[in-house]
């Protein structure tokens, strides 16, 4: 069993690879072929936090993954990452771990923005004119990140609470190649962007139907766990497309879930609507409500065991 660190873990980062791993892994679950256990939530208040754990495998896959994940959003203030955890890799035959990725986090705020990343590479509209990132946190940064290796569009409008953080965010090195402008409001983002990302661990409504433009793409990101919203129902009833990455888990705890007058039926999975090349057209209004799923940890765990293993 080898145990990975988290600087090793940056080193064989391959965003590339990582993506087209993980594009299959949602080609499959929606095929029915994954396999996971029911999603487990920890939430503290003081300080204000909380922990994911989630699983993924294939019916006939080699390796099985368990991943613990937190948030603790008053860490920033200690100098400290917001994000922390591991995945463990397990063999699919015997049981037995493989590896232990201490990756603090980094893996699932990857795979995350990666995810968001590809679903801008479907839903997107092929001429986008800025984009608008509605948070100002590690994830925003990831999702933003992600972006260029799907669009070459550099010009970028972000919303935060806090206008120091969104500062920081405008002049973070890791975001060297936008060129990032501070909003006022979200309706300045609404008027400007026909891609925009919300990333924020909101529990009421940020962005509304009655702000959207025709044409516009949105993939909310935030709403991962219960007590969360970004969107307004109103967004979902003027959509042309909706799009989630888990039908059950979106329908319990995303987005879509505070949405009571939408007909499940008429939702896609991410990865239905990518093997099945569903293309939108210029004026629809698309939504994608990613609540991340355990295949993708699976995915990215693979994949860095694979390159890592080989070092």
């Amino acid at each position: 069993m080898k145990i990975y660190t988290k600087n090793e873990i940056e080193q064989a980062i391959d965003v590339p690879f990582l993506m087209h791993e993980i594009e299959n892994g949602l080609r499959l679950a929606s095929e029915g072929k994954a396999i996971s256990a029911p999603v487990s939530f920890m939430h503290f208040e003081s300080p204000k936090g909380d922990v994911h754990i989630k699983s993924g495998a294939f019916i006939d896959g080699e390796m099985y993954v368990v991943k613990i994940a937190s948030g603790f959003y008053e860490n920033p203030l200690l100098g400290l990452p917001s994000s922390n955890g591991a995945m463990l890799l397990f063999s699919q035959k015997t049981g037995k771990l493989i590896a232990i990725l201490l990756d603090e986090g980094r893996l699932t705020d990857i795979r995350t923005g990666i995810a968001g990343a590809i679903a801008a590479k479907y839903l997107a509209p092929s001429t986008i004119t800025k984009i608008g990132i509605i948070g100002t946190g590690t994830q925003a940064k990831e999702q933003l990140f992600h972006l260029q290796h799907v669009t070459p569009c550099r010009n970028v409008l972000v919303w935060g609470r806090d206008q120091l953080k969104a500062k920081k965010f405008a002049l973070d090195p890791y975001l060297k190649a936008f060129n990032i402008t501070i909003s006022q409001n979200i309706e300045e983002i609404t008027q400007n962007c026909n891609l925009i990302v919300t990333t924020t661990p909101s529990s009421k409504p940020l962005l509304f139907g009655h702000q959207l433009r025709p044409g516009t793409h949105i993939t909310a990101i935030g709403a991962d766990d219960i007590g969360k919203q970004e969107l307004d129902e109103t967004v979902f009833g003027c959509a042309d497309l909706i799009v989630v990455d888990s039908l059950s888990q979106c329908a319990s705890y995303g987005d879509l879930s505070h949405a009571k007058n939408v007909d499940l039926s008429k939702v896609i999975e991410l990865g239905k609507l990518i093997q099945e090349h569903i293309e939108r057209k210029p004026s629809w209004i698309t939504v994608v409500d990613l609540t991340g799923i355990g295949v993708e940890d699976l995915q990215v765990a693979k994949a860095l065991y694979q390159i890592l293993r080989v070092k």
